[in-house]
Parts: structure tokens; C-alpha cells; sequence
């Protein structure tokens, strides 16, 4: 018998922006914050009795190499005989870093477990591949932040790699999506966050963290910092970032960031036995490909099937978590579902154009933005979705526990 899967407690670091406060902070450090911050929230917990530790990160490239998850639990001070393993799912990996966790819980092989997510985009190296023959003196030389690097011929000749923007543009394009309803998405994006962190929203998600300075006393960084609201005016008047007819522009795309984020998930058993209070039910996951090119339209099928295998509908959700990799993006998939622009139930505290997108940590950071948002609201239903790189889409749905 399949077991209920709960999640227990959830924390996130604040996002930086680009070579922001979280700069100077090593990746595998900051996925520590997190595991360290529940640890010490849950004193009474037996860590000797978690399972496994998951988390999502996209790069893993340079100080997030050699498996994040086990080089973050020894660090954040867990036992060295607990496991970490790292999952790689691109933009998702966050997301299925809990459905990994709740997978394992449900079908009874593990009973208590940590998800989450890390990335840090600031420090993503450049990496340079081997000379392919002997005296070979050509080398090329990627920058690993995002999108594609090594490419393989066959598969550009099959499905083109084309570069995250790009294909949001083609999206603007298949559902005739224009430059100003770009800007209005990501101006409500952008006010919706503002009005969240001003109410306080996002500081029951934060744990603080202690940025050291060389020559003077560590910064208590515990506010997000990407936030940039602005006027559609001044959003009119920027230059687009493919190519001069484009639409797409830095003000109506999601960021380039760094954070980390983690949770206690846990079977009812383990709820018993760890004296740990329930907060939501994990429902289920599910997780599809679609067209690389078209890569953002990913959460509609992805959405659709998990709806589908829960007996659930749209208009069940009280709470949609749709992950704004693009403001076309985000529009094409609330036309494609048949919902509209301005639906309340869309990222109410707004999404990752105003808040960032560090790509491994977004998708827990989304469910626990819902997660939050249900119980301070006495809502019943989640739907969190994402798009994801080379051509896929994840959707996860939980549930208050109050309202079962």
C-alpha cells in the first residue's frame, strides 16, 4: 500500500542577483545554509534516522561538482553516514528533487527524508574541453551560467539548440504573443513580489545568511535582492535581447541568480516517531517532453497528466506556482491551459521575473511558496509547474493538511 508523503518544514536562503551579496559564497557552502538551518530549527530530530538527502542543481561544473548533496550535509555538520545523492533535471531539478524524495517515502522504502535545491549562477566557471587529437592546439571554451555548451552535431541537426530566449521567442510567435503583454505579465510579476516582501511574506521562507567581509564584520543577508519594479514605461524603452524585431527583453525574462532551499519530507510513521507536525501532502508528480524548440510550453502536458491521474481540475487549484522562466513563456501556457492573464491564482507573491531564477533551487522554492501560501490563505490545493531546458515539463500538486 502506497504510503502519504508529507512535507514537514521548508527553508530557503534569500536569492542574490548576479554577483550580488551571495557572490562570494562557495555553492556547495550555500546548499549547506539550508540543511544547517533545519537541523537546527528540529533539535529533537534524530538525524541519525533521515534516509537520504536529494537535491537539484543544474550545473555542477565547478564548486558544485563531486556531488552537492554529500559535500553540503557533511558541511551543514549531519552525520558522514548519511547519503546525499544530486539530480539533474535543468530548470526542474528542484521540483523533482522532492518527487524523488516523495517517490522513495511513498512506496515504502524510505520513511524521512531532505529535498531541496541549490545553484549558483555568479560563480558557474568557464570550462574548456580536451584536444581532440594528438598537437591539437584548437580549444574551446564555454561559460557555464546557462544554455548549451558541447554541443552534439547530430542532435542540433535533429532538434536545433537553440538558446533559452530564443525559444521563448517562438513561443511569442506560435500564440501571438505581443511585447506588451509581455511587459504587463512581468510588471504584475514584478508588483506582486514587491507587495509580498513588503507584508513580510518571504521572511518565513528565510534563513539568514552571514556573508563575511574581509576587513569588517559579517552582512546579515536576509532580504531578496533581485526585485527591480519599475515602470512599464521605462520596460517599454529596452532594447530586446535576440534580435532587434524580438520581444523578449531582460525586464520580461527571469534572472540570473544564486540560493539554495530545502525541506523535511516525511512518511505518517515517521511523523510518529520524529514528533515532526505535517504542514502539506505531497500528491503526486509528474513529468513529460515536448519539443526542444518549444521547450516552455513543458507544464501544460505536464500539468494535464498529473491533473488526469488525480481526478483533479484547474478549477480545483487554489494556488498555481507557474515558474516565469519568460513572461511569454508563462502567457503561453496560461492560454494553452485556457486560463486567463490575470487569474489571481497565478504566482500571487509573483515568480521568478521579479524574485530570480537560481535554476536548481526554483523549483523547491516554489513549493514552498505555495505551501505557505495555502495554509496562511486556508486554501486546499497547489499546482506548482515548470518549464524545462532541452524540451520538458514537471508539474507537482500538494495539499494542505488542514483541509484533507
Amino acid at each position: 500500500m502506497l504510503k502519504d508523503v508529507y512535507i514537514c518544514d521548508a527553508i530557503r536562503t534569500p536569492i542574490g542577483r548576479y554577483s550580488g551579496s551571495l557572490s562570494t559564497i562557495r555553492a556547495d557552502d550555500l546548499a549547506a545554509i539550508p540543511l544547517q538551518a533545519l537541523k537546527n530549527r528540529h533539535p529533537m530530530l534524530d538525524v541519525h534516522q533521515i534516509d537520504d538527502v536529494v537535491l537539484g542543481c543544474a550545473n555542477q561544473a565547478g564548486e558544485d561538482n563531486r556531488n552537492i548533496a554529500r559535500m553540503a550535509l557533511l558541511l551543514a555538520g549531519l552525520p558522514e553516514t548519511l547519503a546525499g545523492v544530486t539530480l539533474n533535471r535543468l530548470c526542474g531539478s528542484g521540483l523533482n528533487a522532492i518527487g524523488y524524495a516523495m517517490q522513495a517515502i511513498k512506496a515504502g522504502e524510505n520513511e524521512l527524508m531532505i529535498a531541496g535545491g541549490v545553484e549558483h549562477m555568479t560563480r558557474a566557471p568557464y570550462v574548456m574541453g580536451k584536444a581532440q587529437t594528438a598537437f591539437d592546439r584548437h580549444q574551446d571554451m564555454f561559460d557555464t551560467t546557462m544554455g548549451w555548451r558541447f554541443i552534439n552535431a547530430k542532435l542540433d541537426a535533429r532538434y536545433g539548440t537553440e538558446t533559452m530566449p530564443q525559444t521563448a521567442e517562438n513561443l511569442a510567435a506560435k500564440f501571438d504573443i505581443s511585447r506588451a503583454q509581455q511587459d504587463r505579465f512581468a510588471f504584475l510579476s514584478q508588483s506582486n513580489a514587491a507587495s509580498a516582501q513588503k507584508a513580510g511574506y518571504f521572511s518565513e521562507e528565510i534563513t539568514p545568511v552571514h556573508v563575511l567581509q574581509k576587513k569588517a564584520p559579517s552582512i546579515i543577508f536576509d532580504t531578496d535582492e533581485h526585485l527591480r519594479l519599475t515602470s512599464l514605461e521605462k520596460m517599454a524603452k529596452l532594447s530586446p535581447i535576440v534580435h532587434p524585431q524580438g520581444s523578449i527583453t531582460a525586464a520580461n525574462a527571469s534572472g540570473i541568480n544564486d540560493g539554495a532551499a530545502a525541506m523535511i519530507l516525511a512518511s505518517e510513521s515517521a511523523l510518529r516517531a520524529q514528533n515532526l507536525t505535517p504542514k502539506a501532502k505531497i500528491l503526486g508528480m509528474s513529468v513529460v517532453g515536448v519539443t526542444p524548440s518549444l521547450m516552455g510550453i513543458g507544464p501544460v502536458p505536464a500539468s494535464q497528466k498529473l491533473l488526469s491521474r488525480l481526478g483533479l481540475t484547474l478549477e480545483d487549484m487554489d494556488i498555481i506556482e507557474l515558474n516565469e522562466a519568460f513572461a511569454a513563456q508563462a502567457l503561453a501556457c496560461i492560454q494553452a491551459l485556457g486560463l486567463k492573464e490575470d487569474d489571481p491564482r497565478i504566482n500571487p507573491q509573483g515568480g521568478a521575473i521579479a524574485l530570480g531564477h537560481p535554476l536548481g533551487m526554483s523549483g523547491t522554492r516554489i513549493v514552498m511558496s505555495a505551501m505557505h501560501q495555502l495554509i496562511r490563505n486556508q486554501q486546499r490545493y497547489a499546482l506548482c509547474t515548470m518549464c524545462i531546458g532541452v524540451g520538458q515539463g514537471i508539474a507537482m500538486i500538494i495539499e494542505n493538511v488542514d483541509k484533507d
